[in-house]
């Protein structure tokens, strides 16, 4: 299982900027992680493809290592966009929101993903990241992450793929909410939860679910009682089963059927 890392600050509560990360440089900054080539994500995160040299590079443009609290902001709809980040420890949510006051889920981020690319088309942030839980983040300004891309060509590879990976992302998006119905969409969740925590070295067969139900229907385009109706179907048919947060997936092989059929 993932381990959440313990977080020694106390931000006030209250209101929506005590909630957001202060600027990089300023005193919540924690001392600077070790070297990404020591990094047991190292395969997993955007550096994946380094060599040596482009690792040692990489990991001085890690200008901020922070811890966020749970329900904390890594940056808000709007912020400056100035760095990506790399997610270490913990999980995080992008969330966009619309001028109407609605909210819906656009992703979640384990260890070793990169998030925070929506800021580059237009300068500024059009989501809001939350932590799920106490997560640790490493900030790296993508100005000078766009300078060693130039310089070293496994990191321009990496960078191109950090911008693939999230078109990809999105056109499978745009195909769960296009074609599937509850049920297949809630597999093709799981099963992909399942695929990510095995490729990091965890049981591809029970996890944690950080994330609610009623959050798994936002990204998924479900009300909370389809979800949970889903879930508790899957459950009677043996394909797995669920206690609280915690999810033991019986049949992978069950589930991918679901899908196809």
């Amino acid at each position: 299982m993932l381990t959440s890392t313990v977080v020694t600050s106390n931000p006030a509560a209250g209101s929506r900027s005590a909630q957001r990360l202060q600027p990089i440089g300023m005193s919540t900054s924690l001392p600077r992680p070790q070297g990404c080539a020591n990094c047991n994500l190292r395969s997993h995160c955007l550096t994946s493809g380094f060599l040596a040299p482009s690792h040692a590079e990489f990991g001085d443009l890690v200008l901020a290592h922070r811890r966020v609290r749970a329900g904390q902001a890594v940056y808000r709809t709007g912020d400056s966009f100035s760095s990506v980040y790399v997610l270490k420890a913990g999980f995080v949510k992008t969330l966009a929101r619309f001028e109407d006051g609605r909210e819906q889920v656009s992703g979640f981020y384990m260890p070793g993903d990169t998030f925070g690319v929506d800021g580059m088309a237009f300068g500024q942030h059009a989501n809001d990241a939350i932590a799920l839980d106490d997560a640790d983040v490493c900030a790296i300004p993508y100005d000078n992450l766009e300078q060693l891309s130039l310089a070293a060509p496994a990191a321009q590879r990496s960078l191109y793929r950090m911008f693939s990976q999230e078109i990809v992302r999105r056109q499978d998006a745009m195909v769960v909410m296009g074609t599937m119905n509850a049920a297949q969409r809630i597999a093709t969740f799981l099963l992909d939860l399942s695929r990510r925590f095995s490729a990091r070295g965890l049981s591809a067969s029970e996890f944690l679910l950080r994330m609610t139900r009623d959050e798994i229907g936002s990204l998924l385009g479900l009300k909370l009682e389809t979800v949970s109706r889903v879930f508790s179907k899957l459950q009677c048919d043996g394909l797995m089963e669920i206690e609280g947060k915690h999810v033991r997936i019986v049949s992978i092989s069950g589930l991918r059927s679901l899908i196809t059929h």
